[in-house]
């Protein structure tokens, strides 16, 4: 894989609207936990979530939140990489997990306003950038790793028909099914997102949109973030919901060959992080695995435990952040990680505050989803 400069980023999250308002709330240790808003906290056991606060009115929830957060995010990205508003030409790749699962349920529960076409994101897009390419993908808590991983193949491509450049989205927003489903699954009703405690009780959702924008060559580009080296997809598919350690080891070793790093290259880890029962501790002896020796020298940090679970948009999110890490050379904490389980009593975690004057060149950011679907990014920075 061809190294692609990253001209542009935008985000929104329970901790921020756009990318240095969500890295500073995040610096800062700040949480978007708060009681749940957007439906009947008394259905459920967990009262808690991680929501981007804007409905009109509390308690009552509104369709096509996850379309109005994408074009959000897709928009500042463009903004930021000087596209403008029309997007035409330009292929824009999106990845979720649900797309507007949740305006479906407020149409069949309670009637509200909803036709089919809004389940495409293609169709907003295209209202609002005139956008005539555009790939929805559905890839679980991968999602918009996946996209990228596509995104970058697009621009491998050569002839004359070939992008110069190319965006890549992911977004997820709130569902009563998906929240209800996660918080039966465990025991004890999780209150917090805490990762790798060995107290955690399980995850909680968040709504986020992420989307960067990537381009061929430096040429004409008003700034670089960082410099995308390679991502590696792959789907085990070992259990349904269970992790394979395995499985998430050998996308980490094929991100690596493909970007060109060893371990020891690695500076930062940007955990997928969910506080499950499982993913944690899967996740800590894959990379215990493949990072060997070298365990114990990059930072660690699970931003989750502030965001909450945006699912699709996850990943994106954990670049985004990871990208500012490196040219700031700071590191936003995991909060909530008090005591580590013991796969991961190597790592060296960034706790209590955020981890500052470092010297970061390059990072691993992970994603993982049901169905063991994984993926690994390795990105540069500039600084």
């Amino acid at each position: 894989m061809t190294i692609r400069p990253i001209i542009g980023m935008g985000a929104v999250a329970a901790t921020g609207s756009g990318v240095d308002e969500l890295f500073e709330s995040l610096c800062q240790g700040h949480s978007g936990r708060a009681e749940l808003r957007g439906f009947d906290r008394t259905r459920f056991r967990a009262q808690h979530a991680y929501e981007v606060d804007d409905r009109p009115v509390p308690g009552e929830d509104i369709p096509g939140r996850a379309t109005r957060l994408l074009l959000d995010a897709i928009g500042q990205a463009a903004a930021d990489a000087g596209l403008g508003e029309d997007l035409s030409g330009i292929p824009i790749l999106i990845g979720t997990g649900l797309r507007e699962l949740r305006s479906l349920e407020l149409w069949w529960r309670d009637g509200s306003p909803f036709a089919d076409s809004g389940l495409h994101f293609g169709t907003k897009l295209r209202e609002r950038f005139n956008a005539d390419v555009t790939h929805t993908f559905s890839n679980a808590c991968s999602a918009s790793l996946y996209a990228l991983a596509l995104g970058s193949d697009l621009l491998d491509q050569e002839g004359d028909d070939a992008p110069d450049t190319v965006i890549v989205a992911g977004v997820d927003v709130l569902t009563e099914s998906m929240y209800g489903l996660l918080e039966r699954v465990h025991p004890v009703p999780p209150e917090r997102v805490r990762p790798f405690d060995r107290n955690r009780t399980g995850v909680l959702m968040g709504d986020g949109a992420a989307a960067i924008v990537l381009r061929r060559t430096d040429r004409d580009a008003p700034q670089v973030y960082g410099r995308l080296r390679g991502v590696a997809v792959n789907c085990d598919a070992y259990h349904v919901t269970a992790p394979s350690p395995e499985g998430i080891a050998e996308a980490m070793r094929a991100a690596h060959r493909i970007a060109g790093v060893k371990p020891s290259d690695v500076d930062l880890v940007m955990l997928h992080g969910t506080g499950t029962l499982l993913n944690d501790e899967a996740e800590a002896t894959a990379l215990a695995a493949v990072l060997g020796d070298d365990a114990d020298r990059p930072l660690m940090t699970a931003v989750k435990s502030m965001t909450g679970h945006t699912s699709g948009a996850s990943g994106l999110l954990n670049l985004i952040v990871g990208v500012r890490a490196l040219n700031e050379g700071r590191v936003p904490p995991t909060v909530g990680l008090d005591e580590p389980v013991d796969e991961a009593a190597r790592f060296r975690f960034v706790t209590g505050e955020a981890a500052d004057g470092r010297q970061l060149n390059v990072a691993q950011l992970n994603a993982f989803g049901f169905g063991g679907i994984n993926a690994v990014t390795i990105v540069e920075g500039t600084r």
